[in-house]
């Protein structure tokens, strides 16, 4: 039996009692039907921390495959299914002249997990482009289509990440505009990669590889090789203050909150790159706000590191970080 250490990004968790890799919308329905309350249902596995004492059962979604409606009279209307590789997708949809999501490559991780976290990165996010995501709710038993105001999407949430015990995604609607130039440039840092002013638009093929290229540098671009980029990203959110600390990236919200750089917080906070407590879960060498596995690591090497760094920043900032990922098995 494969252990959670090898279906997941972070590469630890324990072993399932058993593992059901679905490839169909009924298999997936039927998996689900026939499982207990305590099920773990997996994608790509890439925003998960699982304890290593997880022993339960798992089901792995790997439907593949999706298709544009071409009678769609607004742009392409394309529905994927939930086990299809995200950043396969975002490349599809480049070379067939869809927009609105090249910001967004290189994220690992499946189509089905990107409404949950509602996935976004240097501008962008997948609620602007979701038309629907069709999904099983377990408790009526039906399959459901919920529409994008459904969704209660916001940010790093949504409806299905509040209810995770409710819905199971089965595919998602995308609705891309045509065209081969992206969206307006709105993050600094990729603007000044792409060497543009902010609120330019370059094309959506130079854009997709910029971004590649700084995620690659931040070792957020999956390597087996690469201890680095075994982690689940950024492993806590961006929090929402009224005032930001003098001097720390921020970003004024519409509600009158504040964004402000959790990466920036945690290095204020004495943590660089690389800092470890036992060697064994570390900081990436490459950027402060990705924990990752050196080879080794527990289950609870990550989450004591994790504990370090949010103490930390509590005790300077009076700031509480909050993880990204979903945690299996454990508590922050």
């Amino acid at each position: 039996m494969r252990s959670l250490a090898e279906l997941t990004t972070l590469r630890v968790g324990g072993t399932p009692s058993s593992l059901n890799v679905v490839t169909t919308q009924s298999q997936l329905i039927a998996a689900v039907s026939a499982a207990g309350p305590e099920v773990l249902i997996l994608g790509g596995g890439s925003n998960l921390l699982v304890s290593d004492d997880f022993a339960g059962e798992v089901i792995k979604i790997e439907t593949q495959g999706f298709t544009n409606d071409e009678s769609a009279c607004a742009g392409a209307w394309v529905t994927v299914e939930a086990g299809h590789n995200w950043d396969d997708f975002v490349s599809a949809a480049v070379s067939s002249g869809w927009t609105g999501i090249e910001g967004l490559a290189g994220i690992p991780g499946t189509v089905g997990a990107t409404p949950i976290q509602n996935v976004g990165a240097y501008g962008q996010s997948v609620s602007e482009t979701i038309a629907q995501v069709r999904a099983w709710n377990r408790k009526t038993n039906e399959v459901e289509i919920l529409f994008a105001a459904d969704c209660e999407f916001g940010y790093r949430t949504s409806i299905f990440k509040a209810n995770p015990d409710t819905w199971v995604i089965l595919s998602v609607t995308f609705q891309l505009p045509l065209g081969t130039m992206s969206s307006p440039i709105s993050y600094d840092e990729l603007a000044k990669k792409l060497g543009v002013n902010l609120g330019d638009r370059v094309p959506t093929t130079d854009l997709q590889r910029a971004v590649l290229q700084l995620r690659a540098g931040k070792g957020m671009v999956l390597d087996s090789s690469d201890h680095d980029t075994w982690s689940v990203g950024s492993f806590f959110m961006n929090p929402r203050v009224t005032q930001a600390p003098e001097g720390a990236p921020n970003w004024p919200e519409a509600s009158g909150s504040v964004k402000v750089s959790a990466a920036w917080l945690i290095e204020q906070a004495g943590f660089g790159k690389g800092f470890t407590l036992n060697g064994r879960a570390a900081l990436s060498g490459k950027h402060t706000l990705a924990i990752s596995n050196r080879g080794n690591a527990t289950s609870e090497d990550i989450l004591e590191l994790a504990q370090h760094l949010r103490n930390g920043v509590l005790a300077k900032f009076a700031i509480e970080l909050k993880p990204e990922p979903r945690l299996i098995g454990l508590s922050l």
